[in-house]
């Protein structure tokens, strides 16, 4: 009969014990919850602030532009079409914005439909290369594409998507590069995939901001971002993109000494 006892005593314990830990296992649970909801509010009010702040500088001077022309600036030719440019600069810019939220929000909600095909992403990037040489020009930096052109380089992705990672990535090298400097784009044939490399030589990146580059918004610099324009949404776009091939990028980056972003995508 003692030895029943005995048993019994165990099992009330063990389920006692059990409960302790289940229930601390709950509260931890709730904890991180807790923490994770605070941290997605303090998100939520950064993205709010930044949205905000992003359309209602253009709006702003916008509204500046056309109050200097009622009020007598329209007489005067010369004025009246450099504040007409710099309106429909400052309404590109607000498009640019709800253009890129509208590519995240159909990302997010499975809107985004790829089509898929047999591409030469070297052959792609040399298009994207011509489209920006013109802009990486002005600041005196070369464009180079590392790929033989007899020798494709054949992916299976959506043309235009990736069309658009290619321009990001290439237009952020340009942005945060010292004049004279250069972005090499190389590819690599690994047993997984193409690798896909954007190298430049510009101003880097400290590696605490590293993580957040994706992030809506965010701008290592915000000051020099501005001025040389962007939604600030960019990486963001590249990073969604590349999710729905099933990639990811990676970045590489030493501050003063240039960054390098990359990522891989499927062999036919």
């Amino acid at each position: 009969m003692s030895g029943i006892n005995t048993w019994l005593k165990k099992i009330s314990l063990f389920r006692r014990k059990t409960s302790v830990d289940e229930v601390m296992h709950l509260a931890k649970d709730q904890q991180d919850q807790i923490e994770e909801l605070k941290k997605m509010e303090v998100y939520r009010r950064e993205f709010l602030g930044n949205v905000s702040h992003e359309l209602k500088t253009p709006l702003f001077n916008i509204q500046g532009y056309i109050l200097t022309l009622l009020e007598g600036g329209m007489e005067d030719p010369s004025i009246l079409k450099e504040y007409l440019k710099r309106s429909e600069k400052n309404i590109d810019r607000m498009i640019a914005v709800i253009q890129d939220l509208e590519a995240i929000s159909q990302f997010e909600s499975g809107e985004m439909k790829l089509s898929l095909t047999r591409i030469d992403i070297s052959a792609l990037t040399q298009e994207v290369i011509d489209l920006l040489e013109i802009k990486a020009r002005y600041k005196n930096i070369r464009l180079i594409c590392e790929a033989d052109p007899n020798r494709p380089f054949l992916v299976v992705a959506d043309k235009e998507r990736i069309r658009q990672v290619l321009i990001n990535l290439i237009d952020n090298s340009i942005k945060y590069s010292n004049e004279g400097g250069q972005t090499r784009v190389s590819f690599k044939d690994l047993p997984e995939g193409i690798l896909t490399e954007i190298t430049d030589n510009g101003i880097g990146i400290a590696t605490k901001d590293i993580p957040r580059l994706s992030e809506r918004f965010f701008r290592v610099d915000k000051s020099r971002s501005r001025e040389q324009g962007g939604s600030g949404l960019g990486l963001a776009i590249v990073k969604h993109f590349l999710e729905a091939h099933g990639s990811g990028i990676n970045v590489r980056s030493e501050l003063g000494k240039g960054s390098t972003f990359s990522f891989i995508l499927k062999k036919p």
